[in-house]
């Protein structure tokens, strides 16, 4: 458990020119996140554009990450869907043997009830050869699974370990916290909640920002941990701004505009994403530069 407490991020999949993977660069990403202090990386997830990329581009982000990371952090893979037959006849056929455990989102677009969520992840716990960490990002889904579902999943079903919380309200939060098992982790998957949610109990954060700005995310997080919310919330206020930036025009293509920024990747994303306008890319680097100043 104690392996998905602190700062995890989802990996972006960074793309050449021609849109193919760009192996090279993702290897310089792993590597910038190893460095900079992250305890986790999740490969696959919406961050990661999975949706867009084939069975065989899925593999070789696999292939990559485990190979970069050789085992010095905990790794987790997305798989998940609005299909549940086909979640389970992937988790049947995919060799999960480097990861420590899968990110499943609540299923999109079909809007299921609260018990269609609950029977789609019941379903996945039964296949799953891994601990299994739920996603709830209503923005994405179209559906919020409410409080007492995920309390309902947490409690009878011992596989899923977690969830990842996007859904950016701190009360629904807090009431997943507060009637939790003891041996279930609450994960922020926003970045603007990362700190509150460490401070009311839970055990980190997903983070897009992270993996762009590693050190001073993964100190925030560090010292949210540690109960020294004065200082945390100093970091927190400073990263306030390019939180909001980074999501301004779609995710990834804030945190990508970062990496370019920085020599790691080029900013491409695949449609219909599109890449960062030119006004954006420079909000952001002159808020990195003037960071860079302030926390060299």
């Amino acid at each position: 458990m104690e392996q998905f407490e602190g700062t995890g991020v989802a990996l972006v999949t960074p793309f050449n020119d021609d849109f193919s993977i760009d192996v090279k660069a993702l290897e310089r990403i792993i590597e910038h996140c190893i460095d900079g202090g992250i305890d986790y990386l999740v490969a696959l997830g919406t961050t990661g554009e999975a949706a867009t990329l084939s069975k065989e581009e899925k593999q070789q982000v696999m292939d990559t990450v485990i190979k970069t990371n050789a085992g010095r952090l905990p790794l987790v893979l997305g798989v998940g869907g609005n299909n549940t037959a086909a979640v389970v006849a992937d988790l049947k056929t995919l060799d999960l043997s480097e990861f420590d455990a899968i990110l499943s989102v609540s299923p999109c677009y079909s809007k299921p009830t609260q018990e269609g969520i609950y029977q789609h992840f019941k379903a996945i716990a039964k296949a799953s050869p891994k601990p299994i960490i739920l996603y709830n990002v209503p923005s994405r889904t179209g559906s919020n699974m409410l409080p007492e579902t995920t309390l309902r999943l947490a409690h009878d079903l011992p596989n899923i370990l977690a969830i990842k919380e996007a859904c950016g309200d701190m009360t629904q939060i807090d009431e997943i916290i507060k009637g939790k098992p003891d041996d279930f982790l609450v994960i922020s998957g926003d970045d603007f909640t990362a700190l509150p949610t460490v401070l009311a109990g839970g055990a980190g954060v997903i983070s897009v920002l992270g993996q762009g700005l590693p050190n001073a995310f993964s100190r925030m997080i560090a010292l949210g941990s540690d109960d020294n919310a004065e200082d945390a919330y100093q970091i927190h206020h400073a990263l306030l701004p390019i939180m909001q930036l980074i999501f301004e025009e779609g995710n990834p293509a804030g945190i990508k505009s970062i990496f370019e920024y920085l020599g790691l990747c080029k900013a491409t994303v695949r449609l219909p994403l599109i890449e960062a306008t030119p006004g954006l890319k420079d909000k952001i680097q002159s808020f990195l530069k003037a960071f860079e100043k302030v926390h060299a």
